[in-house]
């Protein structure tokens, strides 16, 4: 999901010295490494190329949760593959571009090193901010409102410290395959669901977020 947000206001916001034109920018749910993508390469090539496309006019990048479809960082061990999507990334933040990462339910076990190798800023929590005249309330969308129970409990478990030392114990072998079969498993069951837009006043995640702006400021 690729979208883009221009505002000439933005400068009083960042305190930038070149206040003439820049540009935000957001994407979620690349979900790198799937195994339903008949061809993860081509597929991680396409967000790198976007990554590029953007970066002369980029003043900050918002990750919005499940850019990997399975990520999980052990002590000295991280995921196999997306060494062209990390490059990029660290390429554009080393640049001074600011580049924010939210946890998606896909991607919640990043334990410091797309912090400090690859310059990310990380959110665990939603985020808002005033962008020019507009405000955005952001996070990855998983947990916001009312779901079946079963996820609430399974959301517990994937957050749980305990349940995070454990599957560490695990070899990273293992762990991994478990993780992309459960991935694949977990998006083959939302793909048969009706996920048509229902309309702003019909949709649980927009409601969520005009009803958190009536009670808090940025």
């Amino acid at each position: 999901t690729f979208q883009t947000f221009q505002t000439p206001n933005f400068s009083n916001l960042l305190n930038l010295s070149n206040p003439k034109h820049f540009m935000v920018y957001f994407i979620s749910d690349a979900h790198l490494g799937s195994r339903l993508v008949q061809n993860p390469r081509e597929h991680e090539k396409k967000v790198v190329d976007w990554l590029e496309s953007i970066r002369h006019d980029a003043t900050a990048i918002y990750l919005l949760g499940d850019l990997f479809d399975f990520w999980f960082e052990y002590k000295t061990v991280v995921p196999k593959g997306y060494v062209r999507f990390l490059g990029k990334l660290a390429e554009l933040t080393d640049a001074g571009i600011e580049i924010h990462f939210f946890i998606g339910n896909h991607d919640i076990w990043t334990f410091g090193y797309l912090r400090d190798e690859v310059g990310l800023i990380i959110h665990k929590e939603p985020y808002t901010v005033q962008i020019g005249s507009k405000r955005f309330f952001m996070a990855h969308g998983d947990g916001l409102h009312a779901e079946e129970r079963s996820f609430e409990v399974l959301r517990k478990v994937f957050h749980s410290n305990t349940a995070q030392r454990l599957f560490r114990l695990i070899p990273a072998q293992l762990g991994q395959e478990f993780g992309y079969n459960w991935s694949k498993h977990n998006r083959e069951k939302i793909m048969h669901d009706d996920n048509k837009f229902k309309g702003e006043d019909k949709e649980s995640l927009v409601v969520y977020a005009k009803k958190y702006f009536e009670t808090h400021d940025v």
